[in-house]
């Protein structure tokens, strides 16, 4: 059991020698480190420990999803969906299709065609819920009114549901738009029903941040409305450089969802555009509205605003066009990154924002620093005091119990916050706890007679079970905590569970490396302990 090849005694000092390499880049400047990612293969990582918001400051906004225009723009989708259905069905309606705030209306005055249209339109009506649990209500109210309407109504569990999975897709769309800006290991997730919490470390200017955030980014190709078009067709649209409105078709001929790429560029003037390039689909769409209105003109609409309305001078059947309208160079990077990241579901509005500066995470990483040091001091006396020479090697074995958890994080790229600090302070006291099981177990076997050696043994193996048993316990705490948890909780749930995997390893497998070669060389005839 004490007895240790050679080459496992190399391995143990390659794989801490190992661990201050990925521990020194946090040492060193930015540009220290950029230079060694320069210079080292791509497979040598060469990267500092992420610090969180709480450490090196930060913006820190919460966006709330704005229900009102969520609706609003299913009712729309309703009434191009009823639209639909009636014409499938050649059922002729007076005065059109009216909305109302959670749905529609359409009169049909012939009962027999009445009776004909129910059928269809509550083809649209689908079932909420999913395989596992089953459905859990409808989309759709039906409700004739008594003089030939019929009220089409959006549901509680509808709207609700509408608004679980637009925050869902919001979060997925800011994490692109986020990790666009090159900002490092930013938190994004879910606040309450409707909210969602975006955390980025090291951003101290929120500005363009916020613009990037509550940008909903819906690109519209419509058809500039021909005079004599029903009124009921045609919508007014103001233009995003403040000039008069242009009428425009309610049909979305192509919509943004279709774009695959999006470039800033420059046009032959030297102005910026956007290049954009539709997948197959959208390419195939845009190519038949093109080939079939040539000579009109053709509305780019982002967010409810004409970006520019240029005329179709012919086909384009390439997949691909460009977007023209005065942007600055940011501005036109701006909405590349926004076309490129997708649209967001529904309209996001920021209900609160702060900066964390640096100098506040520079106190949190003093405090942590002072309560590392103090309750690693602490450990160290203790041990020294009660087990003597063992206890250096358990001391020993504690500071690479703790440079094993840097250097993890480095290499998983973790990001370190002061929960987290809290809970490497927290192993400190179970890596010793694991050397104080064992310790106490060689001392009751020595005090029952048994040889050095004997004791020894004995004191490893059979520790051994408990020290699993309690580790693995809390590690399975550890990985619910950051399964469930968020934010503050899961920085701790990382460090917690890291520092007890590397425990395990400097509690038991290098102590006894090191009591081995102790014993080797001294070859004691007593416990000192």
């Amino acid at each position: 059991m004490l007895r240790f090849a050679r080459w496992r005694v190399a391995a143990i000092i390659a794989l801490v020698v190992a661990a201050i390499l990925l521990v020194v880049p946090s040492f060193l400047s930015p540009e220290t480190v950029a230079s060694l990612q320069r210079a080292l293969p791509s497979f040598l990582p060469a990267r500092q420990i992420v610090l969180g918001l709480d450490l090196q400051g930060g913006a820190h906004v919460l966006l709330e999803v704005d229900s009102q225009s969520l609706i609003k723009t299913q009712v729309e989708q309703l009434r191009d969906d009823v639209r639909g259905k009636l014409r499938e069905g050649r059922i002729s309606i007076a005065g059109g299709i009216a909305m109302q705030p959670r749905g529609v209306q359409v009169r049909i005055a012939d009962p027999a065609e009445r009776e004909k249209a129910l059928p269809l339109l509550e083809q649209l009506n689908q079932p909420i819920g999913n395989a596992v649990i089953g459905a859990s209500g409808h989309t759709l109210d039906f409700n004739e009114t008594g003089d030939g309407a019929i009220q089409v109504t959006l549901t509680d569990a509808a709207i609700t549901d509408k608004v679980r999975r637009a925050v869902s897709q919001s979060i997925e769309v800011l994490r692109r738009r986020v990790d666009a800006l090159g900002t490092t290991e930013p938190n994004i997730q879910q606040e309450g029903n409707d909210r969602v919490l975006v955390e980025v470390p090291g951003l101290q200017d929120t500005t363009r941040l916020k613009e990037i955030l509550g940008t909903t980014a819906k690109l519209e190709f419509r058809l500039v409305a021909q005079p004599g078009e029903p009124p009921s067709e045609v919508e007014q649209l103001p233009q995003q450089n403040g000039g008069p409105p242009i009428p425009v078709e309610k049909r979305v001929m192509v919509q943004g969802e279709d774009l695959v790429d999006a470039q800033a560029s420059f046009d032959q003037n030297g102005q910026p555009d956007v290049n954009f390039r539709f997948d197959l689909r959208g390419g195939q769409r845009f190519g038949q509205v093109t080939s079939e209105n040539v000579g009109r003109p053709f509305a780019i609409v982002l967010d409810g605003k004409v970006i520019s309305a240029p005329r179709i001078l012919g086909p384009i059947t390439g997949g691909s066009g460009q977007i023209t309208g005065n942007f600055t160079v940011e501005e036109a990077d701006n909405l590349a990154l926004l076309l490129r990241s997708g649209a967001l579901p529904a309209k996001l509005t920021v209900v609160e924002e702060r900066t964390v500066g640096p100098g506040l995470g520079q106190d949190s990483i003093d405090a942590g620093k002072r309560a590392a040091m103090v309750g690693g001091a602490l450990v160290v006396v203790y041990m020294l005091t009660t087990y003597g020479v063992f206890g250096v090697f358990a001391d020993l074995a504690l500071a690479v119990h703790i440079l094993f958890i840097f250097a993890s994080m480095a290499l998983i790229g973790a990001t370190l916050t002061l929960p987290g600090i809290a809970g490497v302070v927290f192993t400190i006291g179970m890596a010793v706890d694991s050397n104080v099981l064992i310790y106490e177990r060689i001392r009751e076997e020595s005090n029952l007679g048994r040889s050095v050696i004997s004791s020894l043994d004995a004191g490893f193996k059979r520790a051994f079970a408990t020290i699993v048993d309690s580790n693995v316990t809390m590690f399975v705490a550890a990985v619910i905590l950051y399964l469930f948890g968020s934010g503050p909780v899961r920085g701790f749930a990382v460090s917690l569970g890291l520092g007890i995997l590397t425990s395990v390893i400097t509690a038991v497998t290098m102590t006894r490396m090191m009591i081995a070669l102790w014993y080797r060389y001294q070859r004691p005839t007593k416990i000192p302990i």
